[in-house]
């Protein structure tokens, strides 16, 4: 499989752009690498960030891990809102919601069928009340996606441990799920469970394959795939390296994954898996008075290192024992949507002089030019030249700028290919080292850090979005006006 190297070059001085022709042969597109994304992963990588409801009995009984005994009765929001839920998602720039609809606790915020253990035994509305289904019109009121969670475990269900029964019981509460509310887009599922708890074997390809029939839309979400996968950890940071390519028959639901694998993905993998990153908002996955939430620009750094390294960012807010997301809440989610839109509303280089090292079709086709680039559009790209394995772009910027953030882009509907790729500045004929990676984000102000350090990163895979947070070196090198020793 053939991967490139992209070396990106900024020229804050004069370099010539090159002209287009109107007689330019148009040049089919590169030849795809396999495997790709389907309709649904592509749709599923673009909305970059989605928001997490955890909600239930567990919100009532100051628990995580509810262990399937409480009281229905307990379940009582006075003042449930999942048009505000969605109003919050939507307005802090999330594309869809997912709600715990089942917890370990087996408890349904739906009135399943299958069982008692559900909202129409509790006090909430009278018994009559159904919890997916407001927050199912509220997102299609919207327009935003809604995924729903049905956990595998069940703590309630006396016929957990016995196969082939719990199995059709867990089938049937899903098509419930999926036939009732409309359109699904993702559907997420775990391996979890408890220590010393019944062993059980689900039927896994079969759930898939049955949600698939249901909601031929809607991605899957496990540790293993097949649609997206988790990231091995809940802190909400992926690799440095993060792979869209991976192996699903390398790891196993509810397994003893290799966390490393799962992290970066496979560069040689066969399947399209990319990764999901879950992290809360609280210390806790569910709400609990006594807990408060992260800052915005703790938010941002998780952004960077989930959004920023090729992942979905989805992140858990909790609503309250009102059955409302709770207003400190809401303000740090404002407070991390204005660090995002202060950073990246404007595109520094949106008039940049753009050149290549090398064009497929030639420097007068329009197609591939490389002032493509300078489109976030994943479909209009540049690309150059076959049989080469080392590429560089020119962007002059005709103006001394200040900036911290770079956000390079792949076109993944044909495939992942880049491994690598650095940044060189070339300044009032100086060139500046490569730029160094920031671990930790303090200083999110839309200014470029200058100090006295010498090193310098190499810097890894692109993929859908790569925002790399960025210092600039004080190493200087004579380089010519048009910056072509730069290589």
């Amino acid at each position: 499989m053939s991967k490139i190297t992209l070396l990106i070059l900024l020229c804050l001085l004069s370099v010539s752009s090159s002209s287009s022709s109107s007689n330019a042969v148009v040049r089919t597109p590169p030849l795809p690498i396999l495997p790709l994304p389907s309709a649904s992963q592509l749709q599923w990588q673009l909305g970059h960030m989605a928001l997490f409801l955890h909600f239930g009995p567990n919100t009532f009984t100051d628990s995580e891990w509810g262990e399937g005994h409480a009281d229905p009765h307990v379940f009582n929001p006075s003042n449930l809102d999942a048009t505000q839920w969605v109003r919050v998602a939507k307005d802090s720039g999330f594309s869809r919601v997912i709600l715990t609809a089942k917890h370990h606790d087996g408890f349904c915020l739906w009135p399943s069928e299958f069982t008692e253990y559900s909202v129409r035994s509790s006090l909430w509305r009278n018994g009559s009340g159904d919890v997916v289904a407001e927050l199912a019109k509220a997102a299609r009121d919207a327009g935003i996606g809604l995924g729903l969670y049905l956990s595998p475990w069940d703590r309630h269900e006396v016929c957990y441990g016995k196969t082939l029964e719990y199995n059709e019981l867990y089938m049937g509460q899903m098509s419930e799920l999926l036939t009732r509310y409309g359109e699904i887009k993702e559907v997420w599922l775990d391996g979890a469970k408890g220590e010393g708890e019944k062993d059980m074997k689900y039927f896994f390809d079969t759930w898939f394959s049955l949600i698939h029939q249901l909601q031929p839309g809607a991605v899957i979400f496990s540790d293993a795939g097949p649609d997206t996968r988790w990231i091995g950890d809940e802190a909400g940071v992926a690799g440095s390296t993060c792979w869209s390519l991976f192996n699903r028959s390398a790891a196993k639901i509810g397994g003893d994954n290799d966390p490393q694998y799962s992290s970066e993905g496979d560069p040689l993998g066969h399947d399209w898996v990319p990764a999901e990153c879950d992290v809360s908002v609280r210390p806790g996955w569910f709400w609990h008075a006594s807990e408060v939430p992260k800052s915005g620009r703790t938010l941002l750094d998780i952004y960077y290192k989930s959004v920023g390294r090729n992942c979905l960012l989805l992140l858990n807010v909790p609503p309250n024992s009102s059955g409302l997301i709770s207003t400190e809440d809401i303000q740090v989610l404002q407070e991390f949507s204005e660090l995002r839109r202060s950073i990246f509303s404007y595109n520094l280089a949106i008039n940049a002089l753009v050149n290549a090292s090398s064009t497929r079709g030639g420097i007068n086709n329009s197609h591939f030019e490389p002032r493509n680039i300078l489109q976030e559009d994943i479909y209009t790209y540049w690309a150059p030249e076959e049989n080469q394995t080392d590429w560089a772009l020119y962007l002059n910027l005709q103006d001394l700028v200040s900036f911290n953030v770079l956000q390079v882009q792949e076109p993944i509907h044909m495939g992942q290919r880049v491994i690598e790729f650095h940044l060189d500045i070339c300044e009032l004929g100086i060139y500046m080292d490569q730029f160094s990676i920031m671990n930790n984000i303090s200083d999110t102000s839309p200014r470029s850090h200058v100090n006295d350090s010498t090193s310098h990163s190499a810097n890894t895979t692109i993929n859908l979005r790569r925002l790399q947070p960025i210092e600039l070196q004080k190493i200087a090198h004579p380089c010519t006006g048009n910056c072509s020793n730069f290589s």
